[in-house]
């Protein structure tokens, strides 16, 4: 278990959990992370930094910006590293991130945007923390209440879900 003052980093990439709706477009965008706020407002004492790598729903990502994600995780000083991500190219990120020694890595999304109130993304976020400070090195996708290491996940369109992945 990780000790008190041992920081977290936190890269944001964009996805869901970072959307925001504009009514003249009738869509939604992503927009600046409101991470720093979720955590405010959770009352999280860890220390913790911020980063954004991107800012682009997961079905924008290249694997040019997946090598991005994968050099910033394997030039921070922290080994404890959650990045908030799409939930559609979670698990692409994921097998990227495969083999990178002496971290814990937690990828966490959001099936609807952290902005909205009945939104999944503070628990999403807290559970990605809890993850971060118990679990070994490796490399783990966290959503709707259950931990999953990353190769062994998928995410369940029909059920709105991440499972097991059959073997």
């Amino acid at each position: 278990m990780l000790s008190a003052d041992t920081p977290i980093l936190l890269l944001t990439t964009g996805g869901t959990i970072d959307k925001i709706y504009f009514d003249a477009l009738s869509d939604y965008q992503v927009g600046e992370t409101v991470m720093a706020k979720l955590l405010h407002i959770a009352r999280v004492k860890r220390p913790f930094r911020i980063e954004e790598v991107t800012r682009k729903d997961s079905l924008e990502l290249d694997d040019a910006d997946r090598a991005l994600i994968r050099d910033r995780v394997m030039a921070a000083p922290e080994s404890h590293i959650i990045i908030t991500h799409g939930t559609d190219t979670m698990t692409d990120t994921a097998k990227m991130l495969d083999g990178i020694a002496g971290k814990t890595i937690v990828l966490v999304g959001a099936l609807a945007p952290a902005r909205f109130g009945e939104s999944d993304a503070s628990f999403n976020l807290g559970m990605a923390f809890a993850t971060a400070q118990v679990a070994g090195p490796g490399v783990y996708i966290t959503m709707s209440g259950s931990v999953f290491p990353a190769d062994q996940v998928i995410k369940d369109r029909a059920k709105g879900a991440f499972v097991l992945r059959s073997r």
